[in-house]
């Protein structure tokens, strides 16, 4: 056994390296990818309201033929999907960790489930008293109104800027494509919506870059 292995580095220089190589290596136990907690949900709005955009355009409009079920089909797949991934990614990097930041963790995750059943119960009762262009208008400005505001709420939770600046920008656009009405939320919720989080994930991973 070679003991000179157990022993600190001789010199300052070589002590700091292997200082900054053990944070960075934690920092990339700790701190997953960004992109893989971002860019699935990215892409799931991108091509699920932009399905609903096409097959649902505004004065009931179909730009492309398309089964009425496949939109919402696709759009709940990926949005599983991006779950999915994120659960995993979240674990496998969090799972270890303890205390105040364990618990805000699994509260923040507490109000995403109960916030959202409560909420499309509510939805489901009255929903089906509305005319199809409205219920289906109803029923994705408030999932989105939901997602915007609980991203500010981690923002201020987690005091990260670029959470809570994304739940701003999700929250404004959602606000726009209400007032554009029927067809176009789902235009402004595919584009600026799915774009946003695409940017906001590359944005993060810079970031992380730069960090380490």
């Amino acid at each position: 056994m070679d003991l000179d292995d157990d022993l600190p580095p001789a010199d300052a220089a070589a002590a700091l390296r292997l200082i900054q190589d053990q944070r960075s290596a934690t920092a990339r136990r700790l701190d997953p990818d960004a992109r893989l907690l971002y860019w699935p949900w990215g892409v799931a709005w991108l091509v699920g309201f932009g399905l609903f955009f096409l097959r649902f355009s505004p004065d009931d409009r179909e730009l492309l033929r398309l089964p009425s079920w496949l939109p919402l089909t696709v759009l709940f797949a990926l949005l599983l999907a991006a779950g999915v991934i994120q659960a995993v990614v979240s674990t496998r990097a969090y799972g270890q960790v303890i205390g105040d930041s364990a618990q805000r963790g699994r509260w923040y995750g507490c109000t995403w489930a109960l916030g959202s059943v409560s909420i499309y119960a509510g939805l489901g009762r009255i929903s089906e008293y509305l005319p199809d262009d409205l219920a289906g208008l109803v029923w994705s400005a408030t999932a989105v109104g939901l997602t915007g505001a609980l991203h500010m709420a981690g923002g201020a939770i987690w005091l990260d800027r670029d959470l809570f600046r994304l739940g701003v920008w999700i929250s404004v656009i959602n606000l726009a494509g209400v007032i554009a009405g029927p067809g176009w939320h789902a235009l402004v919720i595919a584009v600026a919506g799915g774009g946003g989080i695409l940017v906001a994930g590359a944005i993060a991973r810079r970031r992380q870059r730069h960090r380490r």
